[in-house]
């Protein structure tokens, strides 16, 4: 098997109940401006809001998602937030409606990592190198 020297991620879908409830949450704790999109024809109730990205940037992105067909929750994949420092997003959990389940611990020479719990019962991380 060949080594791939690419980034082989490109869309993370996060599944929501309460579209404005998780929009608020997210642009409160990661300090950004959602996008709304056009849902694309033959989804259904498919309602999305995006995150941020740079148009032919190297950089994955992804929305927050709601349908019917797809439920929030834990157990799951973890998708972690890249940040300058992963306490700072996890100081905002709180008082966005959010909980913290794991404070700001060091995982080796890979950095430091929190684990949170979004208003929809996802868990997701903060990944930060200080």
């Amino acid at each position: 098997m060949a080594t791939q020297s690419k980034n082989p991620f490109t869309w993370v879908e996060i599944y929501v109940e309460d579209m404005s409830r998780a929009q608020k949450f997210y642009e409160e704790v990661l300090q950004i401006k959602m996008i709304p999109m056009q849902t694309p024809g033959g989804f259904g109730d498919l309602e999305m809001v995006s995150f941020p990205w740079a148009e032919g940037g190297a950089n994955i992105s992804g929305a927050l998602c709601k349908t019917k067909e797809m439920k929030p929750g834990t157990g799951g994949t973890l998708v972690y937030f890249t940040s300058e420092d992963c306490g700072t997003e996890a100081s905002r959990v709180e008082s966005a409606g959010g909980k913290i389940l794991q404070k700001k611990e060091q995982i080796g020479e890979h950095g430091f990592v929190s684990i949170c719990m979004d208003t929809e019962g996802n868990t997701i991380g903060f990944h930060s190198n200080k």
